[in-house]
Protein backbone atom coordinates (compact mmCIF):
# COMPACT_ATOMS: atom_id res chain seq x y z
CA UNK A 1 0.00 0.00 0.00
CA UNK A 2 1.52 3.57 -1.15
CA UNK A 3 0.25 6.54 0.36
CA UNK A 4 0.53 9.62 -1.22
CA UNK A 5 2.10 13.01 0.27
CA UNK A 6 -0.29 15.49 1.17
CA UNK A 7 0.40 18.85 0.20
CA UNK A 8 1.90 19.88 3.91
CA UNK A 9 4.63 17.20 4.32
CA UNK A 10 7.61 17.17 7.18
CA UNK A 11 9.13 15.12 4.25
CA UNK A 12 13.27 16.22 3.91
CA UNK A 13 13.92 15.72 0.08
CA UNK A 14 17.49 15.90 0.53
CA UNK A 15 17.36 13.47 3.36
CA UNK A 16 15.17 10.97 1.83
CA UNK A 17 17.12 10.73 -0.92
CA UNK A 18 20.63 10.34 1.09
CA UNK A 19 18.97 7.67 2.83
CA UNK A 20 17.50 5.63 -0.18
CA UNK A 21 20.47 5.62 -1.85
CA UNK A 22 21.86 3.52 0.73
CA UNK A 23 18.43 1.63 1.73
CA UNK A 24 20.26 -1.42 0.45
CA UNK A 25 22.88 -1.72 3.40
CA UNK A 26 19.94 -1.92 6.26
CA UNK A 27 20.76 -5.09 7.46
CA UNK A 28 24.80 -5.58 6.66
CA UNK A 29 25.87 -5.02 10.57
CA UNK A 30 28.85 -3.71 9.03
CA UNK A 31 27.57 -1.82 6.67
CA UNK A 32 26.69 2.22 6.44
CA UNK A 33 23.92 1.42 9.13
CA UNK A 34 26.55 -0.08 11.30
CA UNK A 35 26.22 2.37 13.90
CA UNK A 36 22.01 1.56 14.36
CA UNK A 37 22.78 -2.16 14.53
CA UNK A 38 25.03 -1.23 17.59
CA UNK A 39 22.53 1.17 19.45
CA UNK A 40 19.80 -1.49 18.46
CA UNK A 41 20.05 -3.34 21.68
CA UNK A 42 19.39 -0.45 24.36
CA UNK A 43 17.07 0.95 21.96
CA UNK A 44 15.23 -2.30 21.82
CA UNK A 45 15.72 -3.11 25.76
CA UNK A 46 14.09 0.62 27.06
CA UNK A 47 11.24 0.26 24.11
CA UNK A 48 10.48 -3.03 26.19
CA UNK A 49 10.55 -1.89 29.37
CA UNK A 50 8.47 1.68 29.15
CA UNK A 51 5.80 -0.58 27.12
CA UNK A 52 5.40 -3.24 29.87
CA UNK A 53 5.38 -0.66 32.84
CA UNK A 54 2.76 1.96 30.42
CA UNK A 55 0.20 -1.02 29.84
CA UNK A 56 1.48 -3.26 32.96
CA UNK A 57 2.00 -6.48 30.92
CA UNK A 58 3.67 -9.51 31.94
CA UNK A 59 7.06 -9.54 30.40
CA UNK A 60 7.64 -13.26 31.09
CA UNK A 61 5.46 -14.50 28.13
CA UNK A 62 6.07 -14.67 24.83
CA UNK A 63 4.14 -11.94 23.12
CA UNK A 64 3.25 -9.77 25.84
CA UNK A 65 2.11 -7.11 23.21
CA UNK A 66 -0.44 -8.78 21.29
CA UNK A 67 -3.43 -6.99 20.72
CA UNK A 68 -1.82 -3.74 20.66
CA UNK A 69 -1.47 -1.59 17.48
CA UNK A 70 2.10 0.15 16.79
CA UNK A 71 3.54 2.83 14.82
CA UNK A 72 7.59 2.68 13.04
CA UNK A 73 7.79 6.29 11.89
CA UNK A 74 10.80 6.53 9.60
CA UNK A 75 11.04 2.39 9.83
CA UNK A 76 13.73 2.18 7.41
CA UNK A 77 14.94 -1.24 6.68
CA UNK A 78 12.85 -2.65 9.75
CA UNK A 79 15.26 -2.72 12.46
CA UNK A 80 12.83 -2.02 15.24
CA UNK A 81 9.63 -3.25 13.22
CA UNK A 82 10.94 -6.74 13.31
CA UNK A 83 11.79 -7.40 16.99
CA UNK A 84 8.17 -5.35 17.92
CA UNK A 85 6.82 -7.68 15.78
CA UNK A 86 8.58 -10.95 17.15
CA UNK A 87 7.05 -9.15 21.01
CA UNK A 88 2.95 -9.48 19.43
CA UNK A 89 2.62 -6.29 17.91
CA UNK A 90 0.44 -5.42 15.43
CA UNK A 91 3.23 -3.38 13.41
CA UNK A 92 2.81 -0.84 10.56
CA UNK A 93 5.87 1.18 9.20
CA UNK A 94 6.24 4.29 7.39
CA UNK A 95 9.09 5.65 5.58
CA UNK A 96 9.36 8.37 3.08
CA UNK A 97 11.59 6.20 0.80
CA UNK A 98 10.05 3.91 -1.24
CA UNK A 99 13.63 1.77 -0.95
CA UNK A 100 13.73 1.78 2.51
CA UNK A 101 10.20 0.24 2.46
CA UNK A 102 11.27 -2.46 0.01
CA UNK A 103 14.08 -3.43 1.39
CA UNK A 104 12.17 -3.62 4.93
CA UNK A 105 9.40 -6.03 3.16
CA UNK A 106 11.52 -8.44 1.48
CA UNK A 107 13.49 -8.94 4.78
CA UNK A 108 10.44 -9.27 6.98
CA UNK A 109 8.85 -11.68 3.97
CA UNK A 110 12.34 -14.07 4.10
CA UNK A 111 12.00 -13.50 8.03
CA UNK A 112 7.88 -14.74 8.19
CA UNK A 113 6.83 -11.53 9.55
CA UNK A 114 3.79 -9.95 8.65
CA UNK A 115 4.57 -6.32 8.92
CA UNK A 116 2.16 -3.81 7.39
CA UNK A 117 4.81 -1.71 5.61
CA UNK A 118 3.95 1.69 3.76
CA UNK A 119 5.70 4.49 2.27
CA UNK A 120 4.64 7.76 3.04
CA UNK A 121 4.20 10.14 5.36
CA UNK A 122 2.57 11.29 9.29
CA UNK A 123 0.66 13.33 7.18
CA UNK A 124 -0.94 11.22 4.90
CA UNK A 125 -1.43 8.86 8.00
CA UNK A 126 -3.54 11.45 9.11
CA UNK A 127 -5.15 12.37 6.28
CA UNK A 128 -6.63 8.91 5.13
CA UNK A 129 -8.03 8.76 8.78
CA UNK A 130 -5.54 5.95 9.84
CA UNK A 131 -7.06 4.33 12.84
CA UNK A 132 -5.17 5.26 16.59
CA UNK A 133 -1.90 3.38 17.64
CA UNK A 134 -0.97 2.29 21.03
CA UNK A 135 2.53 2.76 20.60
CA UNK A 136 4.62 4.92 18.74
CA UNK A 137 8.21 4.77 17.55
CA UNK A 138 9.69 8.31 16.40
CA UNK A 139 13.55 7.13 16.68
CA UNK A 140 16.26 9.27 15.29
CA UNK A 141 13.75 10.57 12.31
CA UNK A 142 12.91 14.52 13.73
CA UNK A 143 16.06 15.30 13.33
CA UNK A 144 15.40 14.71 9.48
CA UNK A 145 12.50 16.34 9.01
CA UNK A 146 11.38 20.17 7.37
CA UNK A 147 9.11 20.93 10.49
CA UNK A 148 10.03 19.48 13.49
CA UNK A 149 6.87 20.64 15.53
CA UNK A 150 4.33 20.04 12.85
CA UNK A 151 5.83 16.70 12.69
CA UNK A 152 5.53 15.98 16.17
CA UNK A 153 2.42 17.10 16.62
CA UNK A 154 1.01 15.11 13.83
CA UNK A 155 2.60 12.17 15.52
CA UNK A 156 1.26 12.64 18.49
CA UNK A 157 -2.12 12.97 17.22
CA UNK A 158 -1.84 9.43 16.07
CA UNK A 159 -1.76 8.18 19.36
CA UNK A 160 -4.54 6.14 21.05
CA UNK A 161 -5.65 7.19 24.98
CA UNK A 162 -3.76 5.91 26.90
CA UNK A 163 -0.71 5.41 24.22
CA UNK A 164 2.78 5.86 24.84
CA UNK A 165 4.90 7.31 22.13
CA UNK A 166 9.30 6.86 22.28
CA UNK A 167 10.96 9.27 20.96
CA UNK A 168 14.96 9.32 20.25
CA UNK A 169 17.05 12.26 18.92
CA UNK A 170 20.05 14.32 18.81
CA UNK A 171 20.73 17.14 21.52
CA UNK A 172 21.99 20.49 20.00
CA UNK A 173 25.10 20.95 21.96
CA UNK A 174 28.76 21.37 21.50
CA UNK A 175 29.40 18.28 22.75
CA UNK A 176 26.64 16.45 19.72
CA UNK A 177 28.54 18.89 17.51
CA UNK A 178 32.24 17.60 18.29
CA UNK A 179 31.32 13.81 18.33
CA UNK A 180 27.87 13.54 16.44
CA UNK A 181 28.50 15.53 13.84
CA UNK A 182 32.66 15.86 13.35
CA UNK A 183 33.50 12.67 15.08
CA UNK A 184 31.04 10.64 13.57
CA UNK A 185 30.98 11.60 9.60
CA UNK A 186 34.56 12.81 9.18
CA UNK A 187 36.65 11.49 11.62
CA UNK A 188 35.76 8.03 12.54
CA UNK A 189 33.91 7.58 9.65
CA UNK A 190 31.34 5.99 11.24
CA UNK A 191 28.08 7.96 9.59
CA UNK A 192 28.45 8.95 5.72
CA UNK A 193 29.11 12.75 5.72
CA UNK A 194 25.71 14.35 5.46
CA UNK A 195 23.73 12.18 7.28
CA UNK A 196 23.18 14.85 10.28
CA UNK A 197 22.70 18.37 9.79
CA UNK A 198 23.49 19.70 13.53
CA UNK A 199 21.44 22.58 13.08
CA UNK A 200 17.82 20.56 13.55
CA UNK A 201 19.33 18.69 16.20
CA UNK A 202 16.22 19.80 19.28
CA UNK A 203 17.10 19.91 22.68
CA UNK A 204 14.49 18.46 24.97
CA UNK A 205 13.05 21.52 26.30
CA UNK A 206 12.50 22.22 22.52
CA UNK A 207 10.58 18.49 22.41
CA UNK A 208 8.24 19.51 25.59
CA UNK A 209 7.26 23.15 23.97
CA UNK A 210 6.63 21.67 20.46
CA UNK A 211 4.07 19.88 22.44
CA UNK A 212 2.68 22.24 24.84
CA UNK A 213 -0.83 22.09 25.29
CA UNK A 214 -1.53 18.68 23.41
CA UNK A 215 -2.70 17.24 26.78
CA UNK A 216 -0.27 15.28 26.83
CA UNK A 217 2.28 13.49 29.78
CA UNK A 218 6.06 14.12 28.59
CA UNK A 219 8.82 12.31 30.64
CA UNK A 220 12.62 12.41 30.34
CA UNK A 221 15.21 13.10 28.53
CA UNK A 222 17.05 9.12 29.33
CA UNK A 223 20.33 9.70 27.83
CA UNK A 224 22.44 7.16 26.06
CA UNK A 225 26.10 7.23 26.36
CA UNK A 226 28.34 4.89 23.87
CA UNK A 227 31.83 3.23 25.45
CA UNK A 228 34.23 2.45 23.28
CA UNK A 229 36.28 0.38 24.48
CA UNK A 230 33.57 -2.28 24.64
CA UNK A 231 32.07 -1.26 21.58
CA UNK A 232 28.75 -0.52 23.11
CA UNK A 233 25.95 1.67 24.02
CA UNK A 234 24.16 2.15 27.27
CA UNK A 235 21.78 4.10 29.25
CA UNK A 236 23.23 6.69 31.49
CA UNK A 237 22.40 10.52 32.45
CA UNK A 238 24.35 11.90 29.86
CA UNK A 239 21.82 13.72 27.66
CA UNK A 240 24.14 15.94 25.85
CA UNK A 241 24.19 13.96 22.76
CA UNK A 242 21.71 11.16 22.32
CA UNK A 243 18.69 11.05 24.26
CA UNK A 244 15.28 9.32 24.71
CA UNK A 245 11.78 11.01 25.81
CA UNK A 246 8.08 9.15 26.56
CA UNK A 247 5.44 10.96 25.76
CA UNK A 248 1.74 9.31 26.41
CA UNK A 249 -1.92 10.41 26.19
CA UNK A 250 -3.79 10.11 29.50
CA UNK A 251 -6.56 7.66 29.15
Amino acid sequence: MTIEVTWRSSVDAADVARFSAIAAEWWDPKGKFGPLHRLNPVRLAFIRERALAHFDLDGDIRAPFAGLRLLDIGCGGGLLSEPMARLGFSVAGVDASERNIAVAATHAGEMGLGIDYRAGTVEALTAAGEPGFDVILNMEVIEHVADSGAFLRDCAGLLNPDGLMILATLNRTLASLALAKVGAEYVLRWLPRGTHDWRKFLKPEEIERFLAGEGLDIHGPFGMSFDPLGARWSLSGDTRVNYMMTISRPA
